[in-house]
């Protein structure tokens, strides 16, 4: 039987809807066998919304409806935006040991280790860090020595559907002469205790990732790691980033107001490029974890940057709660913030300026902008609009310490 033979009343007048950062409005709902249509009962106003019924996760019916229909239908992870949420507010809202504690089904193979109390073992990650139960703090420690600035892999997500988990880290040192070390083999494997296998999500090319051997660094080998299924995915970062968007602010300052040279400067800079690169990647991972049931590490080299990039896009596609402005807000402060992004170096400049310095690259706001393309295709699926985003890119810009938060001894 389809799903329209079910429909016992096609239309519903007096509706109210509510959406972030609009005033309600009420009108007629109308549901087909495939969508849900909004149509705004003001005659100054044309405004309707088309909702595909596959898209719906949830509806809650008010017990003050008195014709025993919900006047809010609720997508996947839209929320109202509460009137007292201010930015300036918002930078508690999560700690490792908020979110270990909101877990509970963490709590039998994952534990909350205070091995990095006081900085001692990365000075980039906060003073608690969650960490596989059955690897002790003596083995963090030697794994942190194994690892690029000691980031040793963490936990960073809990997929709740299936027990699946994302962890990051940086790249190994393993340098030319393949040195191992097995406590991090420990650490790696207590991971994927009772799973066949997991991936390693490698930021950059295969040939980056053998030249870095050359310099200490290097990658996670099949022979040492080989429950381990490595997937490189080259995202650009640093110099050639900033040299982007350099070029796509030339583009839009370009006020020649001719189509084609303005496309051809837009193409030119591989911004958008650099979009799709982050977004796939990160709908590789979400799809690893969600779909195919696997627990997933991702690192690059300093795992500082491109791993925030695509792990902060992966919860924000499988996790609902990380689509409202709360949790996207404490999304954001537990993967850049807590996580030891460097915003004072990444962002010291804008584009405009004419100093470069080495170490500066704008990762973050490529990220707003990777966010800001899934609102524009997913409006209602998301619990804020672009002038977060904008107040996120703005602050950023001008006080790059705002979001930096590690209070050292």
């Amino acid at each position: 039987m389809e799903f329209a033979e079910h429909i016992k009343t096609a239309n519903v007048e007096d509706v109210v809807l509510r959406q972030p950062l609009h005033p309600p409005s009420r009108g007629t709902l109308c549901i087909t066998g495939h969508h849900l249509l909004f149509s705004d009962r003001e005659e100054s106003s044309s405004r309707q919304v088309l909702l595909l019924l596959r898209n719906i996760d949830a509806i809650e019916k008010s017990v003050e409806n008195l014709l025993g229909y919900p006047g809010f239908f609720s997508n996947a992870g839209h929320s109202e935006r509460p009137t007292d949420l201010s930015l300036e507010d918002q930078w508690d809202l999560s700690s490792p040991e908020k979110h270990y504690s909101q877990m509970k089904e963490l709590h039998e193979r994952w534990r909350l280790s205070s091995v990095n109390r006081d900085y001692l073992v990365c000075a980039s990650y906060p003073p608690a860090v969650i960490v596989p139960h059955s690897i002790d703090d003596d083995t963090l420690k030697k794994a942190a020595k194994f690892r690029q600035g000691g980031r040793f892999p963490i936990l960073c997500y809990y997929h709740r559907k299936n027990g699946m988990v994302i962890v990051r880290s940086s790249q190994p040192l393993t340098g030319a002469n393949r040195k191992r070390c097995k406590e991090d083999e420990l650490l790696l494997q207590a991971v994927i205790d009772g799973s066949d296998k997991g991936y390693i999500i490698d930021t950059r090319s295969s040939q980056q990732a053998q030249q870095a051997r050359m310099t200490g660094g290097g990658f996670e080998s099949k022979s040492c790691y080989s429950r381990w299924k490595r997937l490189h995915r080259q995202m650009e970062r640093g110099k050639s980033l900033q040299e982007s968007l350099i070029k796509l602010v030339e583009a839009c300052g370009d006020e020649s107001h001719n189509m084609d040279r303005w496309l051809s400067k837009l193409e030119n800079s591989k911004w958008l490029s650099h979009v799709q690169t982050a977004l796939s990647t990160a709908g590789l991972l979400a799809e690893c974890v969600e779909r195919d049931g696997h627990s997933v590490l991702v690192h690059g080299s300093e795992g500082t940057d491109c791993s925030l990039l695509i792990s902060t896009l992966a919860q924000l596609i499988m996790d609902p709660h990380c689509r409202t402005m709360e949790g996207f807000l404490a999304l954001l402060e537990r993967e850049w913030v807590q996580a030891g992004h460097p915003f004072q170096h990444r962002c010291a400049h804008s584009a405009y300026s004419h100093a470069r310095l080495q170490q500066e690259s704008p990762v973050f706001l490529l990220l707003l902008d990777c966010v800001w393309q899934l609102w524009r295709q997913f409006p209602l699926a998301l619990g804020f609009s672009e002038a977060l985003l904008l107040r996120l890119a703005s602050q950023t810009r001008r006080r790059p310490n705002t979001l930096k938060r590690f209070r050292r001894k």
